[in-house]
């Protein structure tokens, strides 16, 4: 399976959890995904932390991606992503991407794929789109932790998002200066 790929190419990072979905041949992630892998270390090929990563990202998948969710700190690594995983992107995939430097919430397509990008100075991605898809806690009640995304997904595939529609040109345009709160010893 591709999630376990990922696992084996050290391609998730501060895994919460991968596990099977009651859904046959369906695997459930929540984490981080690696977009930019940190240098090698020392001469045991241990690697330094990841350069970039798609912050507490939520991934469904069986062959490719289903589900893809989760935030970034810079505009610019939407293109890191996309070049990245693309290949493994399902032609049904749904995707929901906070962005902290985005000036306003945008659906834009790339590679036949709608991609809803949401601005977001602080926050969880998880917590925050159940907010915009208006679920609740008992919408999950006695799920196990990979079905609740299999319940994510669903909600999405029937999902229609009330913001414009641009070009990926235009979109690299509405980056602004926004940069992520960060909390913490003071």
């Amino acid at each position: 399976m591709l999630l376990e790929q990922y696992k084996e190419k050290h391609l998730l990072f501060n895994t919460n959890f991968l596990e099977r979905s009651s859904q046959e041949g369906m695997d459930g992630y929540r984490g981080e995904l690696v977009l930019v892998e940190g240098e090698v270390a020392d001469v045991k090929g241990h690697a330094k932390p990841p350069l970039e990563v798609l912050r507490g990202a939520a991934l469904l998948a069986d062959e490719k991606i289903k589900l893809l969710l989760g935030a970034i700190d810079k505009l610019d690594s939407f293109a890191t992503l996309l070049d990245k995983y693309k290949a493994d992107f399902s032609p049904e995939m749904k995707a929901l991407i906070y962005v902290v430097n985005l000036e306003r919430s945008v659906v834009v397509e790339a590679d036949g794929i709608g991609f809803i990008l949401i601005p977001l100075l602080q926050g969880v991605p998880w917590n925050e789109v159940i907010d915009e898809l208006g679920l609740e806690k008992s919408d999950f009640k006695g799920q196990s932790a990979a079905d609740k995304i299999l319940t994510l997904y669903d909600e999405l595939k029937a999902y229609t998002p009330k913001y414009p529609q641009i070009g990926l040109d235009e979109l690299y345009g509405l980056a602004t200066d926004e940069v992520r709160e960060g909390w913490g010893a003071v």
